[in-house]
């Protein structure tokens, strides 16, 4: 072999072994979070000198060569990441390319209005409360996504999502919105049909039922009560509906409150509100399209988070005294 052979073998091996060690080499043991943000747009050698300072690799260049040879360096996806020092270089150049970026947990529960999803959003930092709700009252968005109304108020379905930073308000609400769709599915249409009941009344009814009671069984009880009162032409007076319309409300709810002129008011106003007051979950929807065989006109709280059911409104007046007025009355004097 000749003496240019040699050296060169000599180079090609002395190269070899520093990317083999680059390879495996990592910059520390810590695991500790890093986290990145890699713009829409940026290049290669933009990220390359990002991970560089947060320390995450030994060597910019090798880094970017690693992109060159693999042919990855354009393939990079833009997002929040969530690395560290201990990761190799190639698996961190996966998962860049991966696009395995942060994603946040929101927790939407049963019964929220859009409104207060929309602070659940901005406490997450994802999104603004007041960008939220113009979308959620954007009519040519609302009709794109299938609905009608000036609302997507009732169909933000209630449910454990995961999203990242980069999602965009509308790409939120329609996954959400598709959820809803995934829900409500083809039985409920067919329940609605037999029910002479459009969607939007059937969810409308559930926002209600969801509103009135957190106890899983008593459900189909009040969807009986509401049932029976549409049938016989008699004002639903659920307070739920009147707390929706006001702007302020502070917990209480007065007669005066009773008094508004709201279409959402059904102490006023006889059927069902123009349109759903929170987002209810399945078994609210559930219960509105099955509503218990009973004759019920009436029920009213007995303080520990269950209901008395009447079917009379003597029966009512009755536990109104039992559960409401003595006990505000043993409240004020104790012992009296």
């Amino acid at each position: 072999m000749t003496k240019p052979a040699i050296i060169l073998l000599c180079l090609f091996g002395i190269v070899a072994y520093q990317g083999y060690r680059f390879l495996e080499r990592t910059p520390s043991s810590d695991k500790s979070d890093t986290r990145i943000d890699i713009p829409q747009g940026a290049s290669f050698g933009e990220v390359t000198e990002r991970l560089g300072e947060e320390g995450l690799i030994t060597s910019q260049f090798s880094f970017r060569l690693l992109g060159k040879l693999t042919k990855r360096e354009t393939r990079i996806k833009p997002g929040e990441y969530r690395l560290n020092r201990a990761m190799r270089p190639m698996d961190l150049l996966d998962t860049l390319v991966r696009g395995d970026i942060v994603q946040y947990p929101i927790v939407i529960p049963e019964g929220l209005s859009s409104r207060q999803i929309a602070e659940v959003f901005q406490t997450a930092g994802l999104v603004e409360a007041e960008t939220f709700m113009q979308w959620v009252r954007d009519e040519p968005f609302i009709r794109a996504l299938g609905f009608e109304g000036d609302s997507l108020e009732g169909y933000l379905f209630p449910e454990t999502y995961h999203f990242s930073k980069q999602a965009s308000p509308k790409q939120i609400l329609t996954r959400i919105v598709n959820q809803f769709k995934t829900i409500y599915e083809a039985s409920f249409h067919q329940r609605a049909d037999e029910l002479g009941m459009t969607q939007k009344e059937v969810v409308t009814l559930a926002s209600i039922i969801e509103k009135e009671t957190a106890v899983p069984v008593e459900r189909t009880t009040v969807s009986a009560v509401f049932h029976n009162r549409l049938k016989k032409k008699m004002r639903l007076q659920s307070d739920p509906t009147v707390i929706f319309s006001l702007a302020d409300f502070d917990g209480n709810l007065t007669r005066a409150h009773l008094k508004n002129n709201s279409p959402y008011n059904t102490y006023r106003f006889s059927g069902l509100p123009p349109g759903p007051i929170a987002n209810p979950g399945r078994e609210a929807i559930y219960a509105a399209l099955h509503p218990e065989a009973v004759d019920y006109l009436y029920f009213v709280s007995k303080n520990n988070g269950t209901h008395f059911f009447s079917r009379t409104l003597e029966e009512h007046n009755a536990a109104v005294r039992k559960f409401q007025i003595e006990r505000h009355q043993e409240a004020a004097c104790p012992g009296c």
